[in-house]
């Protein structure tokens, strides 16, 4: 008798793991530079900081509160990345680079207009933006000359932000990372030069930082321009294009300023409740952004690959992809809470010798450990969204989030609460309620949008 044929299902796991291992390759090869790149921008800040330290504390606070207005004023524009990566990622999946390009001009445009546009508004009202911080006089004198000196490099960090986001949706995080090493080399050479070799002060960093960021956008608009120029992509700015960009924005926009309140109603709850929870909230907080670097690098990819199927109108790839990458978001998250619960006593001697700090720390670090696998969920499901340019829905969530948290954290103090039961809010109800809102929209399938342009 000769021996049964297999049975005709057999193959498709042997599919399905050729096509996850296609994902997993595609995902590293995007998310790994993009983590390192992500990485190398607040080392702009750290190197500035460790080199004016030794000017005196006056310089130091000054450039402790200058740098707050200034990351708050860039970052508030991250969408610049964000919807330009989304645009061109989805010409990049028609096969239509000359398109891709020129989305991407349009944005870096409008990048310029934004830049030229905020750094006048700060450097008109440099003075009042510092005294709203309640600086002393002498750390206030110090923060204005910083921030003066470094809006003029605003413009050039906004060109960054758009740039990036072309290169990230022609499916390039290389470039981006070796840009941002070369960004900050060249910024500690230029603060060692101007502070120490000239003697310029706090001042001198401020140039050596300005410098370092001209340098960088430089670079990216030669890549840019180079690449339009191969493609025939126009170079002249379109106001049609840029409006639409703008327009693209928006929604974006309005979920970075829902993100922001989260966190600026959290850290203002955290002061309420005593010196020692402040303390352990923005240790625990310089740690979550640290982990989040590496969830985001994951939601990167999302954005170039999800956008590049979907104007390849191949939406079952696109499905393929995001519950390829939510399986990298869940182990992520597990491995990030494996090292945060493994790291905790090396943490707690790392930043604090206050035993009341640290008591207030520990159970903090417990809950951002098992809360891990949820925020690893929440970024990939953020990244493909964006990459299939569902911003307004992005915008009502986190909306919605921002309506749900507000009035619990507000209420930690008052039901007599500390850091850790803000952090459940936080780590627990904040990115729960994203993972509800997100994983639903998912599920419904409403992002799947074909075609070179989202309709």
């Amino acid at each position: 008798m000769p021996p049964a044929s297999p049975p005709a299902a057999l193959p498709a796991p042997n599919e399905r793991r050729r096509t996850a291992r296609r994902h997993d390759r595609e995902i590293l090869q995007l998310a790994l530079p993009a983590f390192g790149a992500l990485v190398a921008e607040p080392l702009f800040l750290l190197a500035d900081s460790a080199m004016v330290g030794h000017l005196g504390t006056p310089q130091l606070a000054g450039l402790g509160v200058a740098a707050a207005l200034l990351t708050t004023a860039v970052n508030v524009f991250i969408f610049l990345a964000y919807a330009t990566t989304a645009a061109v990622s989805r010409s990049v999946g028609a096969r239509d680079l000359s398109t891709a390009i020129r989305q991407g001009m349009d944005g870096i445009w409008l990048a310029a207009i934004l830049g030229l546009t905020i750094a006048a508004a700060v450097l008109a009202t440099a003075p009042v933006l510092v005294d709203a911080f309640g600086a002393s006089s002498t750390a206030a004198s110090h923060a204005v000359t910083y921030l003066r000196i470094s809006a003029l490099g605003i413009p050039a960090m906004l060109i960054v932000l758009a740039a990036t986001g072309v290169l990230r949706g022609l499916q390039d995080t290389r470039t981006p990372l070796w840009v941002a090493i070369g960004g900050f080399t060249a910024n500690i050479a230029l603060n060692a030069l101007f502070i120490y070799g000239l003697d310029a002060g706090l001042a001198g960093s401020a140039w050596g930082t300005v410098l370092a960021q001209a340098a960088m956008a430089a670079v990216y608009l030669r890549v840019v321009v180079r690449g339009a120029r191969r493609h025939g992509a126009a170079l002249r700015p379109s106001p049609a294009g840029i409006v639409a960009n703008a327009r693209a924005g928006v929604p974006l926009l309005i979920r970075t300023l829902s993100l922001r309140g989260i966190l600026l109603i959290a850290t203002a709850v955290a002061a309420r409740l005593g010196d020692a929870d402040i303390a352990a909230h923005q240790i625990a907080l310089t740690l979550w952004t640290l982990l989040a670097f590496a969830l985001d690098a994951i939601a990167i990819a999302g954005q170039a690959i999800i956008g590049r199927y979907l104007g390849a109108n191949d939406a079952a790839g696109a499905v393929a992809a995001c519950r390829r990458m939510v399986w990298w978001g869940i182990v992520s998250g597990l491995v990030l809470a494996l090292l945060t619960a493994a790291a905790s006593p090396l943490i707690l001697r790392l930043f604090t010798g206050d035993q009341e700090v640290r008591d207030q720390l520990l159970p903090v670090l417990f809950v951002m450990a098992v809360t891990q696998p949820v925020a690893g969920v929440v970024f990939v499901l953020d990244g493909v969204l964006m990459g299939a340019g569902d911003g307004p829905y992005l915008a009502g969530a986190m909306l919605l989030t921002l309506a749900v948290f507000a009035p619990v954290a507000l209420l930690v103090p008052e039901l007599g609460g500390g850091v850790t039961a803000l952090w459940w809010a936080i780590a627990g109800l904040m990115m729960g309620v994203r993972l509800i809102t997100l994983g639903l929209r998912a599920a419904t399938g409403r992002w799947l949008v074909t075609g070179a342009v989202r309709a």
